[in-house]
């Protein structure tokens, strides 16, 4: 078989393409499509991600701030009242601990010791920050009963 047996054969270097060859590549429509499919997926995909990423971000509060909670209640046994500060040393009252960065970067983490009432009690809150003041929980609470609150919508804990 030669080359002028087979339509598909390509022409020497430096010759015309003869009538009839297969040409090979994509057309600018096609590529147009192909470019509106992209953006679509995109477009459909971006939010999820995002919101997905505010649930880590949340996440990791969350597990902080049930952290600190557990401290406070061996803080409390070992005290007889509770810490009224995450950072400073355990000699002035505190839980000699520093909010990671995973948090630290999102939330605004705090803490409010009232060792005067009876029973003492404390609330944790992390306040989102930055890009998390998005997330519709808002706010997360954690006091010294356990009980768990957000001040937005949805199951946030």
């Amino acid at each position: 078989m030669t080359d002028s047996d087979n339509p598909s054969a390509q022409p020497p270097a430096g010759q015309p393409a003869r009538r009839g060859a297969v040409q090979r590549g994509f057309t600018l429509v096609e590529l147009m499509i192909v470019v509106v499919i992209v953006a679509v997926l995109v477009g459909l995909a971006l939010p999820s991600y995002r919101q997905y990423v505010m649930r880590g971000h949340r996440a990791d509060a969350q597990a902080f701030l049930s952290d600190l909670a557990a401290r406070q209640q061996h803080f409390l046994l070992d005290r007889r009242s509770y810490a009224v500060s995450i950072t400073d040393p355990a000699s002035v009252n505190g839980l000699a601990l520093t909010v990671p960065a995973s948090v630290s970067a999102w939330y605004a983490v705090t803490l409010v010791t009232d060792n005067a009432a009876r029973p003492p009690g404390f609330v944790l809150s992390a306040t989102p920050t930055a890009a998390q003041a998005a997330d519709s929980c808002g706010e997360l609470n954690l006091d010294q009963s356990g009980n768990k609150s957000a001040a937005g919508t949805g199951a946030c804990w």
